[in-house]
């Protein structure tokens, strides 16, 4: 049976940690890990983390929040390994199970499927449809990536190729995909179902100061692996979110 070992990096995540943990203990599938790391909450996040049975926390300081997601990773015992930041949830409480039996019958290392942007406060509001579609490692020259908390990967891709890297401070998720989807040999299935929820208000996009950072990030993601881009890749990549509004529904 595989085993999924689901981490969750948290600081100062009191406002929303519980909705995540609960989405994970009301799914279906049994052979669940679920692996907090606290970066050192000064709110009541940690108080609310030990009312819940069945987590694996680990607590101390750490450089951010990829430093935070590798400590997971290391301590994953998972076949399986699957990130939910502490804003996100679940769908529905079949997710894991469906992404399971997909793994056993495709045989293959990766997972994603589609991802909702929904409004902070009122969750039934969609904001964005960040639908992925089928995969084609071209597509990446067009400024596509799968949605980074609907990725379900292997322990051993990242044994093979290695984790976040933590160089990186808002685009080590991209960089790893590209790492893994475009310059290696890893071969993504598409699950094409909405599976996640995610809280508008992400760091890259939250000021236009960060999403310049988050550009040139991106740009450094294709040279340090040395390859090379469309001359208009990296402004293709923004852009792509203007259809995620229009055919929200």
């Amino acid at each position: 049976m595989i085993k999924v070992s689901i981490i969750t990096a948290t600081y100062n995540s009191e406002m929303f940690i519980a909705c995540c943990i609960n989405s994970v203990q009301q799914q279906t599938y049994s052979a669940i890990e679920h692996i907090v790391v606290d970066g050192g909450s000064t709110d009541k996040t940690l108080s609310i983390l030990n009312e819940f049975k069945h987590i694996k926390l680990i607590t101390g300081k750490d450089n951010g929040i990829y430093d935070a997601l590798n400590k997971g990773i290391d301590a994953a015992t998972g076949n399986v390994i699957a990130i939910l930041h502490s804003d996100d949830f679940y769908t529905n409480n079949l997710v894991i199970e469906n992404y399971a039996a997909l793994f056993e019958k495709s045989g293959c290392d990766a997972i994603y499927s589609n991802l909702h942007y929904v409004d902070r406060k009122n969750t039934l509001k969609i904001v964005r449809n960040w639908h992925s579609g089928i995969f084609s490692k071209n597509k990446f020259k067009y400024g596509w990536m799968p949605p980074h908390p609907t990725v379900f990967i292997k322990k051993k891709v990242y044994e093979d190729f290695g984790k976040f890297n933590l160089e990186f401070t808002s685009a080590a998720d991209y960089e790893l995909m590209l790492r893994l989807f475009y310059k290696n040999t890893v071969l993504p299935f598409y699950l094409n179902e909405f599976t996640v929820k995610m809280r508008v208000g992400g760091q890259s996009n939250k000021s236009l100061k960060n999403r310049i950072i988050a550009n040139k990030e991106d740009k450094k993601a294709w040279l340090i692996n040395n390859l090379r881009p469309f001359w208009f890749t990296l402004y293709l990549k923004p852009l792509r979110k203007i259809g995620q509004f229009i055919f929200k529904h």
